[in-house]
Formats: C-alpha cells, structure tokens, sequence
C-alpha cells in the first residue's frame, strides 16, 4: 500500500509538470506564431530591389510574417492570382487596379504601399549618339512595350512631351511578347527599343546599343509599381498588414541609406545569371533618378500625374479618384 501511496504521488507530480510543459509549449508556439503572405510579384526585377532587401535583413520575420514569393510574368496573371485568391497581395503596376475596379466589382482592389515612383524603362539606340536630342526618333522603327501597360504609356508620354507622335512621326512596333523585345532588337529589329535593367546595361556592355535618355526622368513621379489587395483582405487582415508596411519601409529606407554595392549584394540571390557588378550599376542607376520610393506612402499628386498618363495614351475612361483606389492608412502609420 505504502509504494502504491508512492506512486500515486508520483503520477501527481509528473502530471502538473506535463501539464506545466505543455503550457509552456503553448504560450512558445503562440509567441512563434507567424503570419504567412502570398506575394505575387509581375516580374522579377532590379527594380524590386526594396522587396528583396527586407527579405534578405529579415525585416519581415522581425515583424511575424512569412513571405510566399512568387512571380507571375505579366500584369493579367498577377491580378487573375490575387482576384482568385492565389495571392494575398498582388506587386504590379498601379494601372491595373484602375482596370480590373472599372469592370465592377463588390471587392474593390486598393493600392496600399508604394514601391517605385518613376518609370524604369530606358531608351536605348542601336547606334552611339554623342548629342541625342529626341527629334532622332522621327522616322525611325521603335520597338515599344505592350499596349495599355505602364511601361508603353510612359513611353508615349515621353514621346509626346519632346513634340513627336508615337503613331506618325516612328514605326511602332508592339506585336513582340515582351520576353522577346530585347532579343528582337539583339537580332537587328529596330533602331530605338524601350528596355528595363539590367537590359539596357548589358547591351551597353556588350555594345548591341547605347542607353540615350530614361522615361522614368521624362514621365515624372507616378506610382509606378505598388502593393494592392482586395479591400475585404485590408479589412481582415490590417493588423498583418500595417506589419508588412513598417518592415517595407525599413528596407526603402536601408536602400536610401546605403551604397548601391552593399544592396546589390544583399539581392544577388535573386539574379543568379546576373554579376553583382552590374547589378550595383542598376541599383545607382536607379538611385539616381530616384525610382526607388523612399517611403511606402502613395501621394496623391502622382496618382493625378499616373491619370494623366493614362489619359494622354487613350487608356483611361473615367476618372479614378484618388481616394477610392489607394489606402494610405498602412502607410501613413508606418512612417509616423
């Protein structure tokens, strides 16, 4: 009776320590806890470079969230995951909320942080102009991007702005899929061609052209490439969000701060093919002309600039008033 008397004390004992380190589990895996975002980016760019440096510093896992980054190669494909729940968050061009909104819809798509704020297409001549001026353009062949998305309304923007009509005054070609644009141009089509980074710097290193003037310079501020989702997932998830701003913010901030060499080697692994020497030349590049945006918050004044850039291409109906397409709550609170 005695050792059972023992053992029961014994039983006692070792359940208030189970139960003791199962609480203990509970409140550490409740402190652990992560959030997880879906991330569909339009393409995988240099121009991103904020993206990958809050990655990379773990500025996101600072805040208790996990990032799910995929490409989805193309505006249609990145909006079609998030609008079907592929995705949390959608990183595209801030026209295409205005497009996919304008259709209709019970679960409207708001942009709610910014993370470039210009253009960052080049225009880029197969021959080495030492005194361009734009009037060279006229009666040349231009390879331009694809019709109704950001990069060829800028372009044409620009065009307009040095007195040249996109439609008349070049050859336009925009029948070529945009994976192939540089190619076409590498194989002798064109005598001007509108390309992003790295691009353009590795046809200048390899003298196929020769990097003339920036459409980002040209066109102005505008928010060229934002987060958005869907107004319900704001509204469900603002807590995760507001996170997610505060750690962006953090790295548009390291990128403002920093050299372009130290950023470049921070986002290398995401540009295996690419040496860490030019993606430092893109980096400064960009930094010069300021396409970074230095904080998540979308101005109102270059959401009217990125309408009036639409308007000018003919890609813009109605108006799309500010405050019904961009949340600047996460933002806002990001950097106060």
């Amino acid at each position: 009776m005695k050792h059972l008397k023992i053992s029961s004390k014994l039983l006692v004992v070792l359940a208030v320590s189970l139960s003791l380190f199962l609480s203990a589990c509970t409140a550490s895996e409740k402190e652990n806890k992560r959030d997880q975002i879906r991330i569909a980016e339009v393409t995988r760019s240099i121009f991103y470079a904020p993206q990958y440096v809050a990655i990379e510093k773990g500025y996101f896992k600072q805040a208790g969230i996990d990032i799910d980054l995929k490409t989805t190669w193309g505006g249609d494909k990145t909006m079609t995951a998030l609008l079907s729940n592929g995705a949390d968050i959608a990183l595209v061009g801030s026209e295409t909320s205005i497009y996919v909104n304008s259709q209709g819809t019970n679960d409207p798509i708001l942009n709610f942080a910014q993370l470039t704020e210009t253009d960052g297409t080049f225009l880029v001549s197969r021959k080495s102009l030492k005194n361009f001026s734009w009037s060279q353009l006229k009666g040349k062949t231009f390879l331009g991007q694809r019709k109704g998305g950001m990069p060829q309304m800028a372009g044409e923007y620009s065009l307009k702005k040095h007195g040249i009509d996109p439609h008349k005054d070049v050859t336009l070609l925009q029948n070529i899929d945009f994976a192939n644009i540089a190619n076409a141009f590498a194989s002798g089509t064109g005598d001007f061609v509108q390309l992003f980074e790295p691009q353009a710097s590795m046809f200048e290193q390899k003298g196929i052209g020769h990097v003339v003037a920036s459409f980002g310079k040209e066109s102005g501020k505008l928010p060229y490439t934002s987060y958005m989702a869907k107004e319900s997932f704001l509204k469900s998830h603002g807590d995760v969000l507001q996170r997610y701003t505060k750690a962006l913010y953090k790295a548009q901030q390291f990128v403002e701060s920093h050299s372009a060499e130290e950023t470049a080697k921070l986002i290398a692994p995401y540009f295996e093919d690419t040496s860490v020497t030019l993606i430092e030349k893109v980096v400064q590049r960009y930094k010069e002309q300021h396409s970074y945006a230095k904080t998540p918050l979308l101005q109102e004044e270059a959401w009217n600039n990125l309408q009036r850039i639409m308007k000018s291409a003919k890609e813009l109906d109605h108006p799309a008033p500010y405050k019904q397409y961009v949340n600047t709550t996460f933002a806002q609170n990001a950097i106060k």
